[in-house]
């Protein structure tokens, strides 16, 4: 039986060349950059080109970006260095947040008594512009917002420039998300000028366990973590040299091929929706991602007509990866907070299951899937 992986919105298959990167960074570069030799110097160089490589990609300073261990640690340290370092006293947010951000602004709200406000969102799960307006317009408090570029398990797109005239409007400071973005969208922060970003590699073919986050310009940067002065001070801790590297290059890649594999998954979303929708018209599409328009061209939550428990452990089975939602709660029976937000409550006692794509996925695999599907509905 040969397996199927389709939930690259957890994590993708790294890349070959970025493998071969960092094997020979790992058996070449060893030093570390904090190290004064010849050893050292050579391991920092190579971190301070990626830096720049990376920042070339995004329009902004090498300067700007802060290397971490990937996005949850990114939000933490935005969303952090926001209240204990910026003045910001109010967080405008939403419930269908990502926990990295979901959490961590519950967490400051209750330990700094930071006020903390939730945006609507209608049964699409699509943000509610003019409940921003009203929240922003309601308090002259210093305050920041946290949307999400892309969301993790219904691929819905927010309009950033759209948030960014508003907290610019208004004076506030703009924190996104952007780990479901990164590598698979062109972002010119010039253009489109938010004032925090995050990216984890393993999203984009990439290594796990490096990201990195973005601070525009003067805002300054109080790190989480003490005991040595890495990152200009921002992030104590030995860089990660090869996850740095091997970030860069598949970054890289994914930017230099990014058309091209873009119309390759896209095609292969459209033909499974196609095919789910001769299988069964009773099969419905979570959020907006049947909407290529609207969501990410990567992710497509299906909400079968029928409760079962067991679905997910039925297609892992047959030797098919999928999620139930976040990867990071797939061990929880709490189900989805995603759709518990956005789905009525009949229709949130079906079974929703996320399907994800990448550059590897074929459409014998799309096939195999959907055959998989009839025999279960």
């Amino acid at each position: 039986m040969k397996a199927i992986y389709l939930d690259n919105a957890a994590t993708t298959k790294i890349d070959d060349e970025v493998l071969a990167l960092m094997y020979k960074t790992q058996q070449e570069n060893f030093g570390n950059p904090s190290s004064t030799h010849q050893f050292g110097r050579k391991a920092k160089s190579a971190v301070e080109t990626a830096r720049k490589n990376i920042a070339k990609h995004f329009n902004v300073s090498a300067s700007e970006i802060v290397f971490t261990a990937g996005g949850t640690e990114a939000d933490n340290l935005i969303l952090n260095n926001a209240v204990l370092n910026l003045g910001v006293k109010r967080i405008i947010t939403s419930k269908i947040e990502h926990h990295a951000v979901l959490h961590t602004c519950m967490h400051l709200h209750k330990t700094y008594n930071i006020s903390l406000d939730f945006v609507n969102v209608d049964e699409y799960g699509l943000i509610n512009s003019n409940h921003l307006e009203e929240l922003l317009s309601a308090s002259s408090d210093k305050t920041l917002v946290s949307l999400m570029h892309i969301n993790n398990e219904i691929g819905n797109i927010l309009s950033l420039d759209e948030v960014c005239e508003r907290c610019k409007k208004h004076d506030a400071l703009f924190h996104s998300d952007t780990v479901q973005a990164i590598g698979h969208y062109k972002l010119d922060l010039q253009k489109t000028p938010i004032d925090f970003i995050v990216a984890s590699a393993h999203k984009f073919h990439g290594p796990k366990g490096v990201g990195f986050a973005y601070f525009k310009k003067g805002s300054g940067i109080l790190p989480m973590f003490f005991g040595g002065d890495q990152e200009r001070g921002a992030r104590s801790s030995t860089e990660n040299v090869h996850g740095i590297l091997g970030m860069d290059k598949a970054l890289s890649i994914a930017y230099s091929n990014l058309e091209k594999d873009q119309n390759y998954i896209e095609n292969l979303k459209l033909y499974f929706i196609s095919e789910l929708k001769n299988i069964s018209k009773e099969i419905k599409f979570n959020g907006c991602s049947s909407n290529l328009n609207k969501s990410s061209y990567m992710i497509l939550n299906v909400r079968f007509p029928f409760k079962n428990d067991l679905l997910l452990f039925s297609f892992d089975m047959a030797g098919i990866a999928v999620s139930g939602g976040s990867a990071c709660q797939s061990g929880s029976n709490k189900g989805s907070h995603v759709l518990s937000e956005i789905i009525n409550d009949d229709d949130i006692k079906t079974t929703s299951i996320r399907f994800s794509f990448s550059k590897y996925t074929t459409k014998e695999e799309i096939n195999s899937t959907l055959k998989k599907i009839r025999e279960l509905v």
